[in-house]
């Protein structure tokens, strides 16, 4: 066999390697934190959804929304899964390449209001006069908590002694510690603590808020328009997990998605993924509609920290969801 053939065969053979090896498009997602209320995204991934569509994730948990919006901003990742009041700060800062919402994940606030004692009738006049301990004031939790209290006819800053000044990681323990009658907490610290008898889930900030964009899956404008194939099977593996949650129990969900949380009982996975699913806080498509976008930015203008009010429009898309969901 000549030596031009055999080299021929060889280019041939390795082109072909190295097409199966690419045929599967990579795509960088930063989450804000490791959490079971992101249930359906981890569905995707151990169920093959993103495989199926020619996808690649790797995912990794950048702890913050300013730590993520640097990653997204800096192309240290292709996706953000972030809450959507950052892509309203970037915006205000004038940003020239934006930042997009295209698929929504979670649809309600995460957290919940914890007594220290158990109440069979709780009201939440039993707040008046105590000590509460919020979250970290400019976050959405404390937005959202505000705005939950002045809902139900509390003056946050007159009618109870609002804590404000721990460490999101820290409020936990203080609690635990002996500060505060009541705390408001995400799971499954807060089902944890029923379960020692610490202290009570009484209330779900997430239903008295009602249907908000909590957290979205986002992208740079610019990223968007150059991989769109890309963001729309992104967002089809988003819709199958959405779909697949929505159609199983919680123990079998929760058996899939363990191994995000080896560190976490089995039995409190499902206790958690139950109360979130039984509050819809999984959005059910990733559709990021215009009365949930309205609402977010009420509860920020409520809370003092919507820098501008923008239009749906300038940095929601919902062409994506719109599509893989019909």
């Amino acid at each position: 066999m000549k030596k031009w053939l055999v080299l021929f065969i060889l280019l041939v053979g390795l082109a072909g390697c190295n097409q199966s090896k690419d045929t599967l498009d990579s795509l960088r997602v930063a989450e804000v934190t490791r959490s079971i209320f992101y249930a359906p995204l981890y569905v995707a991934i151990e169920k093959g959804f993103f495989k199926e569509e020619g996808l690649t994730i790797d995912l990794q948990t950048t702890w913050g929304g300013d730590k993520t919006m640097t990653a997204l901003l800096s192309d240290g990742a292709d996706i953000a899964l972030v809450g959507s009041e950052t892509s309203i700060y970037v915006y205000a800062q004038g940003a020239d390449d934006p930042v997009i919402n295209f698929a929504q994940l979670t649809q309600t606030d995460g957290t919940f209001l914890v007594s220290r004692t158990q109440m069979e009738e709780f009201t939440w006049e039993k707040l008046k006069g105590t000590t509460f301990l919020g979250q970290r004031k400019g976050g959405m939790p404390q937005m959202v908590g505000e705005f939950v209290l002045k809902k139900n006819g509390i003056d946050p800053h007159n009618d109870l002694k609002m804590i404000q000044n721990v460490d999101f990681a820290n409020i936990p323990n203080a609690f635990a510690s002996g500060t505060g009658e009541f705390v408001q907490l995400f799971e499954p610290q807060a089902s944890m603590f029923e379960q020692q008898g610490i202290g009570y889930i009484v209330a779900s900030f997430g239903i008295e808020s009602g249907h908000i964009p909590y957290t979205t899956f986002m992208a740079k404008e610019s990223t968007i328009n150059e991989r769109e194939q890309a963001i729309e099977k992104f967002t089809r593996a988003i819709y199958k997990g959405q779909q697949w949650v929505y159609e199983r129990d919680a123990s079998e969900i929760a058996k899939v998605i363990q191994p995000f949380f080896e560190e976490t009982e089995l039995k409190l996975i499902e206790v958690v993924i139950e109360r979130y699913k039984n509050q819809k806080s999984f959005a059910e498509d990733p559709i990021l509609d215009e009365q949930e976008w309205e609402n977010l930015q009420n509860i920020m203008d409520e809370a003092g920290e919507l820098p501008e009010r923008v239009d749906y429009e300038k940095i929601v898309n919902t062409n994506f969801a719109k599509k893989v969901s019909e």
